[in-house]
């Protein structure tokens, strides 16, 4: 491995090269720093079929140099409802938000194939290391030395941790993470447009204890419709084996069009299980010369719509929040990590607490509970209220105070 272009004070040292990986490694590289993304995998692979990107996340893959025109994703008013298509709440659009952005509306599905190709596309060469996990590293207040299962130390400045949800980064840093199943498995899956839809609009639906979704995203510019499945699960269960059969049963109940996707998707390709895990929440993210983001820190429930644009989030904070200062100097790094952790830790815990509720709210509530919650959220603004206040209304402001990504 080249030593050329890892100067002492700038090197950064990345574990993982999934979306925030990649994500922290494109802002640092832009605040001047030489960054290497040391990666497990021969070759860095997103996880899953469609994703939905919110605004503020489609104004950061802007500033890294990803074209967010018209042929990136396809926007999306977000609707709740029953099974029987009753609308229960809508999450609106911040005209505040759209026009100082430069962006209209708020989810935009798309790929994620689609997506992590595009930010993969603007790393130099080099950058990613293939082939290297990381087990472990030294921290001797000066540097960080990462230690590999199968290849020789590497010496750093500096160390971030996105290598998921089992990260053995922040396993070191933080401690056992205590993981647990949440008690729910989700059927992502994606397929072609068939037309006579509309795409305007996407739909979070729910029956007693099932929900069965759909928005409409694009990829390679191409038109599509992801949609998915969240059911209580066990993970000493076997999953079943014939997944479409399985499904067909769980959206059985539910209004058009959501049983209409399962005739247009190709199951062997375009379906994947996701048995869902959390861990307590972290208050802090940082240790030493030692940074974490994404799931190595807060894994998040589908509830959120909001993981990988989290994780893409928390890169473009931590470059941010370092400044391009000297990473020679400890007390610089300090006052950095102190500032995204200031500015990240608060709000991803709210978002990730409030996604975990839901989740048990509309899953794992007693019979005569998920009565009276279906008979108040038809027929009352609760829903609405809540999703306003405790999912919009942190991001609007996160997204209105991140000036520098503000259009001129």
């Amino acid at each position: 491995m080249s030593e050329q272009n890892w100067r002492h004070g700038r090197r950064v040292a990345i574990a993982g090269a999934g979306p925030g990986g990649v994500s922290a490694a494109l802002a640092l590289i832009k605040q001047g720093y030489d960054v290497r993304i040391f990666e497990k995998t021969p070759e860095p692979k997103p996880l899953g079929g469609a994703v939905l990107l919110s605004t503020p996340v489609l104004a950061v893959l802007r500033h890294y140099g990803v074209d967010v025109g018209p042929s990136f994703g396809s926007k999306t008013l977000v609707e709740f409802r029953n099974n029987r298509g009753k609308v229960r709440a809508r999450l609106p659009f911040n005209e505040g938000v759209e026009a100082a952005l430069g962006i209209e509306g708020w989810h935009y599905g798309v790929l994620r194939s689609t997506a992590f190709a595009k930010m993969l596309d603007l790393l130099p060469e080099g950058v990613v290391v293939p082939n290297h996990s990381v087990i472990g590293y030294d921290d001797n207040g000066e540097t960080v030395t990462l230690k590999f299962a199968n290849s020789e130390p590497v010496e750093a400045d500096m160390l971030v941790g996105a290598d998921g949800i089992r990260s053995k980064v922040s396993a070191q840093a933080f401690g056992d993470p205590e993981l647990f199943h949440v008690g729910l498995r989700v059927w992502l899956a994606w397929c072609e447009d068939w037309g006579g839809l509309d795409r305007s609009i996407g739909a979070i639906t729910h029956a007693k204890d099932v929900q069965a979704s759909f928005f409409p995203m694009l990829h390679d510019g191409e038109p599509g419709w992801e949609w998915w499945v969240v059911e209580k699960s066990n993970e000493a269960d076997a999953p079943p084996t014939d997944v479409e059969k399985h499904l067909r049963e769980r959206v059985s109940h539910f209004a058009d069009p959501l049983p209409q996707f399962l005739d247009h998707t190709d199951f062997s390709s375009q379906a994947f299980r996701w048995e869902i895990y959390n861990r307590p929440s972290l208050t802090r993210w940082t240790s030493g010369r030692v940074a974490c983001l994404g799931d190595a820190v807060h894994p998040v429930s589908p509830y959120a719509a909001y993981g990988m644009g989290m994780a893409i989030e928390d890169g473009y904070f931590l470059a941010r929040a370092l400044g391009g200062r000297s990473l020679a100097d400890p007390s610089q790094i300090e006052s950095a990590f102190a500032r995204y952790e200031r500015e990240r830790v608060a709000y991803v815990n709210h978002h990730v607490e409030f996604a975990r509720k839901l989740g048990s709210q509309f899953h794992h509530a007693a019979r005569p509970v998920s009565f009276v919650r279906d008979l108040v959220f038809d027929n009352t603004k609760l829903l609405q209220k809540l999703l306003t206040k405790d999912y919009l209304a942190d991001a609007e402001a996160m997204s209105l105070s991140l000036e520098e990504l503000h259009v001129r």
